[in-house]
C-alpha cells in the first residue's frame, strides 16, 4: 500500500490542525468542517431532548392503556406510524429506511416501556433509562 492509499483511507484520516497552519486551503476546510460538527451536535442535542419527550407520553400512553387493560402493542397504530414515517421522511428528503429504523427502535421501546408499566399495575415507575 503506498502513502497516497494510506492518506486517502477514512479510517486513518484525522483533522491536523499543525497541518491546516501550514495549508491555508486546508485551514479554510477545517474550519468548515468545525463548523458542521457544532451544527451536528446542536442537532444531536434537539434530537436527545425530542427522544425524552417523547418517551414522556409515550409512558403516559403505557399507564392509561394499562389501566384500561389495553395490550402494550397497536399494531393498527404501528401500520399508521409506518406509512407515515415513511412519508415524512420523502417529504424531508430522507431516506424512508432511516425513518424505519428511527420506527423499529422507538416502537420497540415504548412497548417494552408499556409492559414494565401493565406488570406494574399502570405504575410507570421511573422509566427514564434505556431498556
Amino acid at each position: 500500500m503506498s502513502d497516497t492509499d494510506t492518506n486517502n483511507d477514512w479510517r486513518e484520516s484525522t483533522i491536523d490542525s499543525a497541518q491546516a497552519q501550514e495549508h491555508p486551503e486546508t485551514a479554510l476546510e477545517v474550519a468548515k468542517i468545525t463548523m458542521l460538527r457544532q451544527s451536528i451536535d446542536n442537532v444531536d442535542m434537539a434530537i436527545i431532548a425530542l427522544l425524552a419527550e417523547r418517551f414522556k407520553y409515550t409512558t403516559q400512553v403505557g399507564a392509561l392503556k394499562a389501566r384500561a387493560g389495553f395490550a402494550p402493542a397497536d399494531y393498527k397504530r404501528e401500520e399508521y406510524q409506518i406509512e407515515r414515517l415513511h412519508r415524512l421522511a420523502v417529504d424531508a428528503g430522507l431516506d424512508p429506511d432511516i425513518a424505519e429504523i428511527y420506527r423499529e427502535f422507538v416502537v420497540t421501546e415504548a412497548k417494552k416501556r408499556h409492559q414494565r408499566i401493565a406488570d406494574a399495575g399502570g405504575d410507570p415507575g421511573v422509566l427514564d433509562v434505556f431498556a
